[in-house]
């Protein structure tokens, strides 16, 4: 069965690009259309009459936010190391990377919110993230371990690993520090 959902308009991506842009600077939370609109060439009423409402618009964002975060994941299962310690440490060193701070601190943002407000804009993203991150961390585990229970257990650890070590340098920006325990935790 085709999907029903058109196709966005190319005025349409284009101004979820840059809006995309202005939330990884601004982040969602307090998110105005008018502010948002103007930083990004727009009107309030273009943006409503392309997302429907502010809601659908911050979906939108989020999903664009959670295409890049799948496509890093998409290239770790792709080139998955044998062994579950291999996979974190490539995943560690893209998330340590100061370019994806923006993208993380408005991940982290999103996850946070989805949990306060699950019936919001932002409704089921950390419960979809986990289950992201787990398939990857799962492919890169061998076969004889992945679908046993100490292989859930190993996986769920090395995601809290990350997810609490990430939390942490966006806090505090102290890189060293944090990946010193996270190799720790691997060795």
């Amino acid at each position: 069965m085709p999907d029903a959902t058109p196709a966005p308009s190319a005025r349409q991506a284009e101004l979820l690009e840059a809006a995309y842009r202005y939330a990884l600077d601004h982040g969602l939370s307090d998110l105005s259309l008018r502010p948002l609109a103007a930083a990004i060439g727009s009107s309030p009423r273009v943006l409503m009459f392309l997302f429907g409402s502010k809601d659908e618009l911050v979906r939108a964002l989020l999903a664009r936010a959670r295409t890049d975060e799948l496509a890093f994941l998409d290239r770790v299962r792709h080139d998955a190391p044998i062994g579950l310690a291999p996979a974190v440490e490539r995943v560690w060193a893209w998330l340590v990377a100061a370019e994806h701070r923006p993208l993380l601190t408005l991940w982290a943002e999103a996850y946070a919110r989805s949990l306060v407000e699950p019936d919001g804009a932002w409704a089921g993203f950390a419960h979809a993230t986990v289950a992201d991150w787990l398939a990857v961390l799962a492919a890169c585990q061998p076969e004889s371990e992945r679908d046993t229970e100490a292989g859930e257990a190993r996986r769920t650890l090395a995601l809290a690993v990350l997810r609490g070590a990430l939390l942490d340098l966006l806090a505090t920006g102290d890189a060293d520090r944090v990946t010193a325990a996270v190799r720790h935790h691997l060795s």
